[in-house]
């Protein structure tokens, strides 16, 4: 008997952002932390499981938390932080395909696209020096800091792993923090 392919399992070696720390090494200390999480949270589940709307009637699944998590880190580092016009991996052409085109046929390969995704994103962060500075790209033509990304981010983390939570205590009781 064949076993379905599932996401790694993670060992949960994540630290907490320190006390005392200055504001951007706070602020990065925080995403980074959060985008840790997100690999300990989905380990060890098929593909099939990571599509399962789990908590109905709502139709969002980890695999479309994750593709939408991989766009969002995107958009913001490469075109916002970086000023670059890269288009969305996934939502280019409808504006829900990164929550609702999923497929148990492609959602490993989504899991490693964030990974991927981050490996990008974080050199295009690394360059940003100033926290306050106006970025290369605009958000609906307004400028915005460095600063802002990194709340953005945070709060864009915080709320979808609460989401993923939820789910995958649904699929398999396991739950996390």
């Amino acid at each position: 008997m064949e076993t379905e392919e599932r996401t790694p399992e993670v060992a949960d070696t994540r630290t907490g952002p320190p006390f005392l720390a200055g504001e951007r090494e706070s602020l990065e200390a925080w995403l980074e932390f959060y985008r840790e999480t997100l690999p300990v949270k989905i380990g060890g589940l098929t593909a099939s499981q990571l599509c399962r709307a789990s908590v109905p009637p709502s139709t969002m699944t980890i695999a479309g938390v994750v593709r939408h998590l991989t766009d969002v880190e995107r958009y913001w580092f490469s075109n916002i932080v970086a000023g670059a016009t890269q288009p969305a991996r996934y939502k280019a052409e409808d504006p829900d395909a990164d929550f609702n085109a999923h497929s148990p046929e492609t959602a490993l390969a989504d899991v490693a696209a964030y990974s991927e995704e981050l490996a990008s994103v974080r050199v295009f962060a690394a360059h940003a020096v100033d926290l306050d500075a106006a970025l290369p790209g605009l958000r609906h033509g307004q400028e915005l800091n460095l600063r802002w990304v990194y709340t953005h981010l945070i709060e864009e983390y915080a709320r979808h792993l609460g989401h993923i939570d939820l789910l995958r205590e649904c699929l398999d009781g396991s739950t996390g923090y």
